[in-house]
């Protein structure tokens, strides 16, 4: 599990999200790493502990200067 994570990530967890999605996008970084649902757009605050326990794999690492991927 890599523990560089970055703004802008885009991460498949374990547990699908009520709204059907699996795929959420960092937005926030700091004891706790921000999520959002990228289905329905709904924001989570995780441990970081908890976040690496609940990512799956990582689908898409932002660039080298924090840019996020376009949302599709």
């Amino acid at each position: 599990m890599p523990s560089d994570v970055q703004v802008g990530d885009v991460v498949q967890m374990r547990k699908t999200h009520p709204c059907g999605s699996d795929q959420w996008r960092v937005y926030r970084i700091g004891a706790d790493i921000g999520i959002q649902c990228l289905g329905c757009e709904r924001r989570v605050l995780l441990a970081r502990r908890q976040f690496e326990k609940a990512v799956k794999k990582w689908l898409h690492k932002a660039g080298a200067d924090g840019s996020a991927p376009p949302h599709s």
